[in-house]
């Protein structure tokens, strides 16, 4: 029995329809949804469907509670205890040889424990980073990276075909930003000033004139100032010499501020375990014609209009708060509208479901971008957003000041070589997406596996492999699913530990419906705290000893630990240790 929790809902959900039965009631019982209480005394599961018939069969919730605890108590075996709490939950406790076969279960499964098919090999897509090459990955970047990773990797581990998606971000006004920093930089380099940039052309406002070595520097107001836009030029001076000058920002310099810095993100998240199966470049969908077909099907449809001398799309008629410009008067297309023919193509590529990863900056464009797909002929029910919000970075007490375009930033990388990978993958999961996250940097750093939480789960597993070289020394082995005696593993830590592990593949799908791994993160922590002190007990729970049936039963606990343990750090894309 893999998932008990699966196993008791079919139970309830056949007490349920018993009960409908003898009430004469013929339509679909309400879903039977099992949660796990907080508080011990609450059972191992809890179920508040008495409440939702209440008003249906025109009865109290306590009493069709007690007609269901009836209808439990005549079932199979399964429930050892239940009751009607409160105004009307089904509290439950199982059979402790329920419990006890979840082991076998476990052992049985090995890798594929906590798999699913849920999602029958449906197309599912998952986009997410997508930063602009304008810069090196910020820990906000990272964040996302990390997260769209995971929720990928739940897909998968729930029976999704999944394809991870980079839009690479090479259109538009910030790459032109982009081409003129560097060519500042270039002609720095060179000891000229340089001219002003198109843009400051058009408004002397959006320039500025900086002193580099006591030599005027025209630069764009908004330009990227980091020292690795003086590499690019360097590097670019260096390849193509200083014939350069006359040279358009959005040649030259464009391209080769985008060669590097796109190279220097893939090998930042390549150093995270972080590959993707498409790179899909923003510049396609202006050279293909996209945009002008997208603007021509939503004027068909009556959702734009010019006013203003910029093209609207017109919003409000979908019951959105305000119309959007997408396309300003100087015939610039506004972010939005290449997003509305990413997403067009992104649905002629037959996803069944589409999820984006965004940041917090980028939450207030996606209803207008549901709104359009809609307007183009595509179900917006099959498009999802999954936002994050900003990472403060602390040490010693005190935030890590971060500016993008200053460069004043932490990136992804100097976070890395501090820490390493697997501390930086679960400290940037191990929070919910929704709510801010305080990096604390004295605490990755922390070696120490008491009070780090990445170490603290990664030593449970490599623990367990250091109690089978110990018993493998004394000629113990890990038995077979069907060779050892589970009702000797009796203490109450010991059941408390099983059941955390019959938890997994329940938080599993939990997990990936709500597309928060951060679920994983909390129960590895949980998982580990139980199994630690467990393990550290080396009296009361001796795992090899002169007791052969005992201690066949505790090393099939070790392993079974083991198991969920290494299938769960796969999860959040850490390694599972077998030593530390």
């Amino acid at each position: 029995m893999s998932d008990v929790r699966h196993k008791l809902s079919e139970q309830l959900e056949r007490a349920l329809l018993a009960l409908l039965e003898r009430a004469g009631d013929a339509d679909p019982p309400p879903p039977v949804e099992l949660e796990v209480p907080r508080q011990k005394g609450h059972g191992d599961f809890s179920c508040n469907v008495a409440m939702q018939l209440a008003k249906r069969l025109r009865k109290s919730p306590r009493e069709i509670g007690q007609d269901l605890v009836a209808e439990l108590a005549d079932g199979e075996g399964m429930v050892g205890r239940a009751e009607v709490a409160g105004p009307g939950f089904i509290n439950v406790w199982l059979a402790e040889d329920r419990w006890l076969d979840v082991l076998r279960g476990i052992l049985e499964a090995g890798a594929r424990y906590g798999r699913a098919d849920a999602g029958k090999g449906r197309a599912v897509q998952v986009e997410f980073v997508s930063a602009n090459p304008t810069g090196p990955l910020s820990t906000g970047h990272g964040r996302q990276a990390v997260l769209g990773d995971c929720i990928a990797r739940l897909l998968d581990f729930s029976g999704w075909n999944v394809t991870r998606e980079y839009y690479f971000n090479d259109g538009g006004r910030q790459m032109r930003v982009l081409g003129e920093s560097v060519k500042a930089r270039y002609l720095e380099s060179l000891g000229l000033a340089a001219p002003a940039p198109e843009t400051a052309l058009e408004d002397p406002e959006k320039a500025w004139v900086e002193a580099v070595d006591g030599k005027p520097v025209r630069f764009p107001k908004d330009g990227y100032r980091g020292d690795y836009i003086r590499d690019v030029a360097e590097k670019l001076r260096g390849d193509q010499g200083d014939d350069l000058a006359d040279e358009p920002a959005t040649g030259a310099f464009l391209a080769a501020a985008k060669d590097v810095i796109f190279a220097e993100i893939r090998a930042t998240l390549d150093s995270i375990d972080i590959r993707f199966d498409e790179y899909f470049n923003e510049k396609s969908l202006y050279d293909g014609g996209q945009l002008d077909e997208v603007l021509a099907q939503m004027r068909d449809a009556g959702m734009i209009y010019d006013a203003e001398g910029a093209v609207w799309f017109k919003a409000t008629a979908l019951g959105l708060d305000r119309d959007r410009v997408v396309v300003r008067s100087n015939g610039e297309p506004t972010y939005i509208l290449p997003d509305i023919a990413y997403h067009r193509d992104k649905y002629r590529r037959g996803f069944d479901t589409i999820i984006d990863v965004q940041g917090a900056d980028h939450v207030e464009q996606f209803p207008f971008v549901r709104a359009a797909v809609g307007v183009l002929g595509f179900d917006p029910d099959r498009l999802e957003i999954v936002m994050h919000q900003f990472v403060t970075i602390t040490s010693g007490g005190e935030k890590v000041k971060q500016s993008t375009r200053r460069a004043t930033f932490v990136t992804v990388d100097e976070l890395v070589e501090e820490v390493g990978a697997d501390v930086f993958r679960f400290f940037m999961v191990e929070r919910k997406a929704e709510g801010h996250l305080d990096f604390d940097l004295d605490l990755a750093k922390d070696r120490n596996w008491r009070k780090n939480p990445a170490y603290y789960v990664q030593y449970a597993h490599a623990r367990s492999h250091g109690i089978e070289r110990k018993a493998a020394g004394a000629g113990a082995s890990v038995p077979s699913a069907d060779a050892f005696d589970a009702s000797r593993l009796d203490l109450p830590e010991e059941i408390e530990l099983i059941r955390k592990l019959g938890e997994f593949p329940g938080l599993v799908e939990r997990a990936t419906d709500v597309r928060a791994p951060h679920h994983v993160a909390y129960y590895l922590r949980d998982l580990a705290g139980l199994f630690n002190p467990y393990v550290q007990d080396g009296k009361r729970h001796r795992v090899v000893s002169e007791d052969a049936e005992l201690t066949a039963a505790r090393l099939a606990l070790m392993r079974a630990a083991q198991i969920v343990l290494a299938n769960g750090l796969w999860l959040l894309g850490l390694s599972a240790p077998e030593q530390m």
